[in-house]
């Protein structure tokens, strides 16, 4: 089986001439689209107006995401490539020149008065109806052409390349670890060791290794936030966090109800920490280096074709089509499984949308949580399955549904894993397991979600060095782990290794996790009601996610986002997991 993925779907390198090709058509369909937004004002109202904005569109969103995507793919795996990002340079600079044309067109459309009867009247524009909502909704937030197109300029020099060079410090940072050195992926998997001294020993050597880069990070998330708050107030926006709303499609109430249930219930996983905490000998929480410690049977490692098989058959029980999606994911190298020096850390599934195919990287080590990655990973490639039947301008699905189908696959895999074993450790591996995995999207999502809202706060008014950066954090994780994990052992550092605080255009990508996994386990309670019958509506809502806000989404399985009883109801599930963990526990 391979180890690393294959991008030839994509292109077989830089020298391909179908490369060479596409670069050149990305250059005539921006000259086509300035072309035409220049003449806008002499084209007819019409729906043919409208369609030959859309197609003008679609052809630009189909090179792009061909041609960045490679060159993502391509950077991620080896951070070093500095082919890669000039060519990712290059494409940003294109894009930028036709910023001014595409703000032009969008404002043209929103402008319309008869869009509602113009829609009607075409069979492409119905497709896009929703869309076409969106661009007027977004409209009132749209600069002039020519600002539009300096703001996107500035952004290759500004935001974007403050993330790469996160991107690439955190990638290459040398970690001292053992006699030897190591890099930040491989020393953040040992968090997952079965052996307490491996992991406190990788803990100490990894807020170590951030004295390195931590002046250098922190100027990042500085300069990145400034730009987004700064942006903000030219486009009208009350703050990032009401831009970072309107863009998922989401309403201040649902967000609302989410957090506030999250605040209620949270004492819970307190309580699961501290039992947690006691089971390993710690009297006073849990100290942050044993957080992912395994617990039970869960010291057994799997080889990427065990991953496979294990994944096969669990999927198979609940869908042919994500099984086969799966099987063809590791027969038709789709993902990119090992660290390695200079590649990018985490994991994540990227769009070949043009293709019908994703792309994913995980640091796969062998363990279970590893497995449970790759569902997740596996879990965004069949949402983008779903949505591939749309059209190329309706693919796109916003940041709260995006953890949907990734979280309902963990649940999918651990819950029948739990079924079946009738092992006491593997049991409380198991449990123990998803109950870390919950706490994760519980407690520290919410400290994530209260770090930058304290940062975008202070940012308004002063830059925060390092070490400020780090308090905020600490406060932050006392806040959301309270009394669950020991105050003098957490980690200052979260925020220099977590890639999502880094990006120019989409802050606040923290919340969505909570979300997607409180409403995929919502979903899966359904599943368990229903069995197979849930199946086809939830493949429904799936493809439904990239053409309807995320309220409307939901009340294809009947629910209501806003009413906080619904989050709550998901989060108080979680408690009879932990009566189940402690009396496993003895």
């Amino acid at each position: 089986m391979n180890s690393e993925w294959s991008l030839d779907a994509l292109y077989k390198g830089y020298d391909d001439p179908k490369f060479t090709e596409d670069m050149a058509k990305l250059d005539a369909c921006c000259a086509n689209m300035n072309a035409l937004a220049a003449a806008l004002d002499e084209k007819p109202k019409t729906a043919a107006t409208v369609e030959e904005i859309l197609r003008a569109m679609e052809e630009l969103t189909e090179l792009v995401s061909d041609l960045i995507t490679f060159a993502e793919l391509r950077a991620a795996a080896n951070t070093r490539d500095a082919e890669s990002t000039s060519v990712m340079g290059r494409i940003m600079t294109k894009l930028s020149a036709v910023s001014g044309a595409q703000a032009r067109m969008q404002a043209w459309i929103a402008a319309l008065e008869n869009l509602d009867e113009l829609i009607g009247g075409s069979g492409m524009l119905t497709d896009y109806q929703y869309l076409l909502s969106c661009v007027k909704a977004d409209s009132k937030y749209l600069l002039s052409d020519r600002e539009e197109e300096i703001v996107a300029r500035l952004s290759i020099s500004g935001a974007n390349a403050w993330s790469e060079l996160q991107t690439f410090l955190t990638s290459s940072v040398p970690v001292e670890y053992n006699g030897g050195t190591t890099n930040l992926s491989a020393i953040r998997n040992l968090a997952y060791d079965p052996d307490p001294a491996v992991r406190k020993a990788a803990y100490e050597a990894e807020l170590k290794c951030y004295d390195r880069i931590k002046d250098s990070v922190a100027y990042s998330l500085n300069s990145i936030k400034l730009q987004v708050i700064s942006e903000c107030e030219l486009r009208g926006y009350e703050s990032p966090l009401q831009r970072t709303l309107h863009g998922a499609r989401m309403t201040r109430g649902t967000l609302d109800a989410l957090i506030g249930a999250m605040e209620e219930e949270m004492p819970a996983f307190h309580r699961y920490l501290r039992l947690k905490a006691r089971a390993l000998g710690h009297e006073n929480g849990l100290p942050w280096y044993d957080l992912f410690a395994p617990m039970g049977g869960s010291d057994r490692r799997y080889t990427t074709e065990e991953a496979r098989d294990y994944l096969l058959n669990l999927f198979g029980g609940f869908d042919g089509a994500l099984r086969d999606m799966v099987r063809r994911a590791f027969d038709e190298a789709w993902i990119d499984f090992y660290p390695r020096d200079g590649k990018a850390g985490g994991a994540f599934c990227a769009t070949l949308a043009n293709q019908g195919e994703s792309r994913i990287l995980t640091n796969f080590d062998g363990s279970f949580s590893d497995i449970v990655t790759l569902a997740h990973e596996l879990g965004h490639a069949f949402h983008n399955l779903n949505i591939f039947s749309h059209r190329p301008l309706n693919r796109d699905y916003s940041m709260p549904v995006a953890e949907t189908a990734s979280t309902f696959n963990e649940n999918v895999i651990v819950s029948a894993a739990v079924r079946a074993s009738d092992d006491r450790n593997e049991k409380l591996a198991l449990i123990e397991g998803q109950l870390s995995d919950a706490c994760q999207i519980i407690c520290d999502i919410y400290s994530r979600y209260t770090f930058e809202s304290a940062v975008f706060a202070n940012r308004s008014e002063r830059f925060m060095p390092a070490d400020e950066l780090c308090r905020i954090m600490l406060d932050a994780q006392k806040k959301a782990y309270g009394d669950g994990l020991d105050h003098s052992a957490l980690h200052p550092y979260m925020w220099v290794c977590k890639s999502h605080y880094y990006s120019g255009g989409l802050s606040f990508y923290n919340f969505p996790y909570a979300f997607g996994g409180l409403f995929a386990r919502g979903l899966y309670a359904q599943y368990e009601k229903e069995g197979a019958a849930f199946v086809p509506k939830y493949k429904k809502l799936l493809n439904a996610t990239s053409v309807m806000s995320v309220e409307d989404t939901a009340k294809i399985a009947g629910i209501d986002l806003t009413d906080k009883t619904f989050w709550k109801q998901g989060l108080r599930s979680f408690a009879e997991e932990i009566d189940e963990f402690e009396r496993l526990l003895g």
